[in-house]
């Protein structure tokens, strides 16, 4: 069968609800690996599947749930300790260390040889060796602890160290849409846009377009500033000019997941000229977003001198898009000695 489906009565006049049907139906759903399958690990909780000392050369093992996935065909298996259970090892190798790991492990005759179907917690027992390695891990197994047996560990001698042995491998999941808890490590992908994890530190988002792990929410970029360099020619009347990039340098920069940020411009403009004569400092936008020098981003003098910024904010501007500022400046006239565009600072501040 190619559709199943849980809650089905058993029989009929049709194959009805298998135990397989149960497990691949989604009932209880957790984070998804992939089409048909679902990431293994342990349900958070309270301390599940803790690991205490239980004598020299024995490892107890406390209650807990986990869903342990087999072959894509097996499905999901939800499993649970309802008791804690003990797990003894054999004396160490006579010259070399090794890692023995403990499992959360699914029998299943119908998919493996062992003609069992049951649920245990198993020792698998690693290769000594000068750097000895975790063994490899069986379909339908979940690891849950490595533990690092000395060479020549015996009950007669001490036995192991459980403070040093133990190493934690417990990997978490959660439900779908929920946020999968830290532990087991950060080396694995994401399954779908969207989907959350948190680190320990912070919340990541798997971004599936970049095929990456990102910070959620995003830190907006630090400001981003640029000073002008020289003075303009003043040589132009009644119209806007842009400063070269020598004397004042442009800023580009991408527009933050907001789609938002704040323009600040600001300095020293002044014109003596006449009782009427203006000067300006504004900038202008091109790229992804374009405005215009003028009123509504400048920072303007008449007949007088004026220190000040403006600071305006823009929205709705495209996410991912590379806009350019460029400063620029405006004198309606040039006859007196107090005409000037200077001093000036031109910053953008990413809105989160």
């Amino acid at each position: 069968m190619t559709v199943r489906a849980a809650w089905l009565l058993p029989g009929g006049s049709g194959p009805g609800q298998t135990r397989e049907d149960t497990r691949l139906a989604p009932l209880g759903t957790f984070a998804p690996a992939a089409e048909l399958t679902t990431r293994p690990g342990v349900i958070p909780g309270g301390t599940p599947f803790a690991a205490t000392n239980a004598g020299a050369m024995a490892l107890q093992i406390g209650v807990g749930r986990a869903v342990v996935q087999g072959t894509t065909a097996q499905g999901a298996y939800p499993v649970a300790i309802t008791a804690p259970e003990v797990i003894n090892f054999p004396d160490g190798d006579a010259l070399n260390p090794r890692i023995d790991s403990i499992v959360l492990r699914v029998y299943d005759g119908l998919y493996d040889v062992s003609g069992q179907t049951v649920a245990v917690v198993e020792r698998l027992q690693g290769a000594p060796a000068a750097l000895p390695q975790a063994p490899t891990v069986p379909a339908a197994c979940l690891r849950l602890w490595d533990v690092t047996v000395p060479a020549g560990a015996s009950a007669g001698v001490g036995g192991i160290d459980w403070g040093t042995a133990l190493t934690d491998r417990r990997q978490y999941t959660a439900g779908v849409g929920g946020i999968i808890p830290p532990g087991g490590g950060l080396a694995f992908d994401g399954t779908y846009h969207g989907q959350l994890r948190d680190t320990g530190t912070q919340i990541e988002r798997w971004n599936a377009d970049a095929q990456a792990w990102q910070r959620y929410p995003a830190i907006p970029a630090r400001p981003v500033s640029t000073n002008q360099a020289a003075d303009p020619p003043l040589n132009v009347f009644g119209q806007w000019v842009d400063f070269t990039a020598a004397a004042w340098p442009r800023i580009t920069f991408t527009v933050p997941s907001s789609g938002q940020v704040i323009i600040t411009i600001g300095g020293q403009v002044s014109n003596r000229s006449t009782s009427t004569s203006t000067a300006w400092m504004t900038w202008r936008a091109t790229g992804a977003y374009t405005e215009g020098h003028g009123p509504n981003n400048g920072v303007s003098a008449q007949a007088n001198r004026v220190i000040a910024s403006r600071r305006v904010h823009r929205s709705g501007l495209p996410v991912g898009g590379q806009v350019t500022l460029i400063p620029g400046w405006n004198v309606s006239s040039n006859s007196g000695s107090d005409v000037y565009v200077r001093d000036g600072q031109l910053t953008v501040e990413f809105v989160p």
